[in-house]
């Protein structure tokens, strides 16, 4: 509290013993330990009517509420989307998938010759299928 170490505080009972002698000491020490007791006591009494008179704690629940009450605000305002509108969206059109034929032309021209075998069509089971809602073909959803 105030920096006295506890070789300080030995030398201080050393010279009260010397002082008061071994017959007083208990009774100064007992008086001064009450002293302290009641000075301390008397601290926090004031110490608390001032705080009262000021509305310290009031103050502190208000700041502490305010400062719930932006977190929140910040909240709020990171979890609700924005009042937009919403854009139009445009169908997609679902790809269609054409079997290559032999007399077709390659799309990207190469440095080597086309092979001489015409490529086989892909039947038409083995061909991946764009899955469309209204496709008899295909087993019912799950729900």
């Amino acid at each position: 509290m105030f920096g006295i170490s506890f070789s300080e505080l030995l030398l201080v009972g050393l010279v009260a013993l010397l002082v008061l002698g071994p017959e007083r000491l208990p009774g100064a020490a007992r008086t001064a330990g009450l002293w302290v007791g009641r000075l301390k006591r008397s601290f926090n009494a004031i110490k608390q009517e001032v705080e009262r008179e000021i509305g310290a704690d009031e103050i502190r629940r208000q700041l502490h509420n305010e400062h719930i009450l932006s977190l929140e605000q910040e909240a709020r305002k990171i979890f609700t989307p924005t009042q937009q509108e919403p854009t139009p969206v445009e169908p997609v059109a679902t790809p269609t998938i054409h079997a290559p034929t032999a007399d077709a032309t390659p799309a990207v021209a190469s440095a080597e010759p086309a092979p001489a075998t015409p490529v086989e069509p892909v039947p038409p089971a083995a061909a991946p299928m764009a899955s469309a809602p209204h496709d008899p073909t295909l087993p019912p959803r799950a729900p």
